[in-house]
């Protein structure tokens, strides 16, 4: 707890969803829910702490989804943004303020910092060369481009980001380039942009990311040296839209600030309109104190995907402007899948947040806690609807809702529900008990503050333990008549047992934890405060905290998402593999693509997606790196004939040099399957 100590106040920031469509269990499990957890830890610990979010409503993926809706941008924010809002409320998340970036005040301090930056020439100002769409007479922006990632050979990468391996990309990296608008290849057309030279600010942020190695996430601080190893790039600041934020320049008209430009800075206007609305100062949260001593303490919490962008392009940006100070932290966690399968928006297998909260009415803690004990924090994790109803019912209603219900019922059988004591007030008794509840107190706040929730999660399910173990041992229901006293100070320990239970839910399960202390006839209390009962204190009617899950209802939501599969199998089956722009005869023939057998297969070391694979192609022996490491161990398919690439220009992924592509076949839920001759061919054989 000493670590609360360094700052006198907290900025938390959740990542900017996307208006373009609802939230889903990964959106929570990545961002908001270990966010939300941690904040209201901090008030608990009386922290000035404020709580930022807000919907980014600017980019590509705006205008995308406007066109296939056939409406207007303006009309998709105003859309998602009030659903995921409301499902952000229903579902807890304690947000200090929910802003959007489509205000007035954002605009502002977007074109402010653009222009800090720019009067300080921290800018490259150059043409370049950028694919434009002669059918749609405009240029593209990045999520308009779609291409195959020269990383991982995934054939479906966007213009600035491989959603298959994670790898940032310009468009121009992209082998076989389409525009999403036309569906054909875009031409090169030159364009001027403002470039933000992160190489530049590359020996800062080594510097500055050494400095965090133990304290942030392994996954977080690796990633960032891997990027940092790749050496960095100028990176463009404004775009070719027609939907965002001016650039603020005369010379610039047409342009648009970058969406990785201002949505970051959407956690700084946010924060403004909230001081507006408080009477704060909203510099305090984010700005260079006098005293570095009274700065605050920056924090984003991210999914992995967000990494680059939080911890090495917006840190540049606050860096080159001056005034603002940098993130303490960045405890980004990986990503969940769903039911052995990725979550994926675009084939609709998920299960999306409104719908849960429809369907499930009232069970938001319930989702909260299982999303809590598998939350991805340093490798992916998996929710399953089976999973969901264990955990429910067997540790919900089993060990947690049972010992408040057992106590609760035993005070009201005996007592009528009301505390009676010889003395004033009534305290815990059993130093034993005593000692065993502080400990997970200490246990819970260590775990919070090093960002393992799902350890502190089970530190406080350890109290609902320790109190059945407790009263099990006790057995007041029958020292009733025999010790009478015993029986009441057992039960007493564990009213004030239960108190300290709810006290440690309320960051986990903020609606039970209410439940509770309504039960209890008692306020919520802070973590130095402590639980205490007069004398002829009545006790509110037990109640159950939670209810069984049947197989019925999980029964309905796996057939749900089995339909939601097929489906999507079937819309998708046509554009799994759309139409190319025709080529020449003779660019086909220049492909040699042969047989070859594979003779060894590893893993890339730390990668998930990567195989080194040496080949025998008939002419040469040579190494290939291939992403399939997810569908196939090494070892099965040592032996196996398949098709390859041979005169692809060698690439260098991950240290290793990559000599050719290994020919891939994809189905419309992203299984791979190699391409490969009927019949036995002699390795070399052409594929014509």
């Amino acid at each position: 707890m000493s670590q609360l100590n360094k700052f006198k106040r907290y900025t938390i920031t959740s990542a900017l969803p996307y208006a373009n469509g609802p939230l889903h269990i990964g959106h929570l499990a990545g961002a908001y829910l270990p966010a939300d957890i941690f904040v209201r830890y901090l008030r608990l610990m009386k922290k000035d702490v404020v709580y930022i979010c807000g919907s980014d409503e600017h980019g590509a993926a705006i205008t995308i989804k406007a066109k296939k809706e056939g409406t207007t941008p303006q009309a998709i924010i105003d859309k998602y943004h009030k659903q995921i809002k409301d499902s952000f409320e229903e579902f807890g998340i304690s947000f200090d303020i929910y802003h959007r970036t489509s205000s007035a005040i954002h605009h502002d301090l977007s074109q402010e910092f653009f222009l800090n930056l720019y009067e300080k020439g921290e800018f490259i100002e150059k043409y370049s060369e950028q694919y434009y769409d002669e059918d749609f007479d405009q240029f593209l922006a990045d999520r308009y481009i779609t291409g195959t990632c020269p990383v991982c050979s995934y054939d479906k990468a966007y213009g600035d980001q491989c959603e298959n391996c994670g790898t940032s990309l310009n468009p121009t990296d992209l082998i076989d380039p389409i525009s999403t608008l036309s569906s054909k290849k875009p031409i090169l057309k030159p364009t001027k942009h403002w470039y933000l030279p992160l190489d530049k600010y590359q020996p800062w942020l080594e510097k500055w990311i050494d400095e965090k190695e133990g304290e942030w996430k392994v996954n977080v601080f690796g990633q960032c040296r891997s990027w940092l190893k790749s050496g960095l790039q100028p990176r463009s600041m404004t775009r070719d839209l027609d939907w965002g934020i001016d650039v603020p320049l005369e010379e610039a008209k047409g342009k648009k600030l970058y969406v990785w430009m201002d949505a970051p800075i959407g956690y700084i206007s946010a924060t403004k309109q909230w001081a507006i609305d408080k009477g704060k100062d909203w510099q305090k949260y984010w700005k260079k104190q006098a005293n570095t001593e009274d700065d605050a303490c920056l924090m984003h919490f991210i999914g992995k995907d967000n990494i680059v962008f939080h911890c090495i392009i917006f840190p540049a940006i606050l860096k080159a402007h001056g005034d603002y100070i940098l993130p303490q932290n960045v405890p980004a966690n990986e990503f969940l899948n769903l039911e052995g399968d990725k979550l994926s928006t675009s084939r609709n297998h998920a299960v999306w947040l409104h719908e849960y909260l429809q369907e499930l009415p009232g069970k938001q803690d319930e989702l909260r806690y299982v999303l809590t004990s598998i939350l991805p924090e340093t490798s992916d994790s998996e929710f399953t609807w089976k999973d969901y109803q264990a955990r429910v019912n067997n540790e919900l209603v089993a060990i947690l809702g049972n010992y408040v219900n057992r106590v609760m019922i035993l005070m009201h059988k005996f007592y009528e529900g009301k505390v009676e004591s010889d003395t004033p007030t009534i305290k815990l008794t059993d130093a034993n008990l005593d000692k065993e509840i502080g400990n997970y107190y200490d246990e819970l706040g260590k775990n919070l503050e090093s960002y393992r929730f799902r350890q502190a999660l089970q530190s406080v399910m350890d109290i609902a333990r320790l109190g059945n173990r407790y009263l099990t041992e006790q057995e007041p229901w029958k020292t009733i008549k025999s010790d009478p006293a015993a029986a009441k100070a057992a039960l007493h320990n564990s009213l004030i047992l239960i108190g300290h239970l709810a006290t440690c839910l309320q960051p986990f399960l903020p609606a039970t934890a209410i439940k509770i202390f309504g039960m209890l006839n008692v306020d919520a209390v802070t973590f130095d405060q402590e639980i205490e009962f007069a004398n002829g204190h009545q006790l509110n009617a037990a109640a159950l905290l939670f209810e069984k899950v049947e197989d019925e209802v999980i029964d309905i939501q796996i057939q749900k998402l089995a339909d939601k599969k097929k489906a999507s199998a079937v819309v998708q089956q046509p554009i799994i593999t759309p139409a190319k722009a025709n080529i020449t005869f003779d660019h086909f023939v220049g492909m040699d693509i042969r047989t070859g057998t594979i003779l060894t297969a590893e893993k890339v070391a730390k990668t998930k997606k990567l195989l080194k694979l040496t080949i025998d192609t008939g002419i040469d022996e040579r190494t290939v790196v291939s992403g399939i490491a997810e569908h196939y161990e090494p070892e099965a398919i040592i032996g196996k004939q398949v098709s390859i690439l041979v005169n692809l220009e060698p690439r260098e992924i991950k240290g290793i040099m990559s000599q050719g592509m290994i020919l891939m076949a994809e189905n419309a839920e992203g299984k791979l399957s190699f391409v490969a001759p009927a019949i036995d061919m002699p390795n070399g054989s052409v594929i014509r």
